[in-house]
């Protein structure tokens, strides 16, 4: 939902090098990689696989090593605050919204920053891509179903007017009925706004609903990458289950 001038073709986002490390040492290990502007990519893997650290690293959330460049500028030394407002939004796993204010407040805190006029403007396209949200305006957040949640998660995200939006588990917990309509919801939003999405997934079948390219991780390494005919196949769903299991290391890169 991005009132920004695109940036022009070519990549969006480009990962070199990207290391996140802990106590214990790296969890992450020199990810490289580059997503188109406009496109919806998906980091896929089992739990513990670096996935969900490297998307927080992108956010500025984790400190890391490599550089992080979004529309071809390196901004690895920037803060969160500074990525946000370069256009880069998170919306975490477990949806992370304020349960005890309203459905209402809860966009008003995701476009805080933004003139009244453009907030009033986002908020009503965002009620309008999720319609069962829109129903319960002044009811307490925590009052929605999980499905509901999810769907204000995203529309509090959109409120910025994101240029990059990182979706850390979407499916997480929900029905695959509501899996469906959320990823149904995203696919319109991605295709009306030209929005770029990287999301983090366990679920292949979900990231395979809108994601047109993919890479596998394991154990903190990129292990495989699909594209969009690969991530609708049998032959490529097999190849991303052997490399999250690790039973073929060698599954071959596609450029």
């Amino acid at each position: 939902m991005s009132d920004h001038k695109q940036h022009a073709s070519g990549a969006i986002l480009e990962l070199d090098g990207l290391t996140v490390s802990y106590g214990a040492g790296p969890v992450v290990h020199g990810v490289s990689l580059a997503m188109e502007q406009g496109s919806v990519a998906g980091l896929l893997g089992a739990n513990g696989a670096g996935k969900s650290s490297t998307l927080r690293a992108i956010a500025g959330l984790e400190a890391a090593q490599g550089r992080v460049i979004f529309e071809g500028r390196d901004i690895s030394a920037m803060n969160v605050a500074q990525r946000f407002h370069a256009g880069i939004v998170y919306v975490p796993e477990g949806r992370a919204i304020v349960t005890d204010l309203t459905v209402e407040e809860n966009l008003t805190l995701g476009g805080y920053f933004v003139d009244k006029a453009t907030r009033a403007r986002r908020q009503q396209m965002v009620l309008e891509f999720f319609p069962e949200i829109a129903n319960r305006i002044n009811a307490p957040a925590g009052l929605l179903s999980g499905g509901e949640q999810q769907m204000l998660a995203i529309g509090r995200g959109l409120m910025s007017g994101p240029k990059l939006l990182l979706l850390d588990e979407p499916s997480l917990g929900l029905a695959p009925l509501l899996v469906a309509r959320v990823y149904e919801r995203l696919g319109a939003i991605q295709k009306e706004q030209n929005l770029s999405a990287l999301l983090v997934e366990q679920s292949f079948h979900a990231a395979a609903k809108l994601a047109t390219r993919a890479w596998v991780m394991r154990h903190g390494h990129i292990v495989g990458t699909l594209d969009a005919q690969e991530l609708r196949s049998r032959e490529g769903r097999q190849r991303a289950i052997d490399a999250y299991l690790g039973a073929r290391q060698e599954v071959a890169e596609h450029a």
